[in-house]
């Protein structure tokens, strides 16, 4: 599919419908005021992303964010 351009303020007033384009195949140039921010797609394969730790096997739910970085 070839990219299509989209505003920042349409992207956040409607970013379900573009979340949504974007899980099927679209991909968007994100534009504010005429100049590029940032490109919207999917990652480009699941096998990139590694689990360091899967934090619900100590809690079902998964564990606060501050209790964790109290911990380091």
């Amino acid at each position: 599919m070839k990219e299509k351009i989209v505003g920042l303020k349409e992207l956040r007033q409607n970013i379900d419908k573009y979340a949504e384009a974007v899980k099927n195949g679209q991909e968007y140039i994100v534009m504010k005021r005429s100049t590029p921010l940032f490109k919207l797609s999917l990652p480009e394969s699941e096998d990139n992303w590694e689990t360091v730790i899967d934090f619900t096997n100590f809690k079902k739910g998964g564990v606060e964010l501050e209790s964790v970085l109290k911990k380091i």
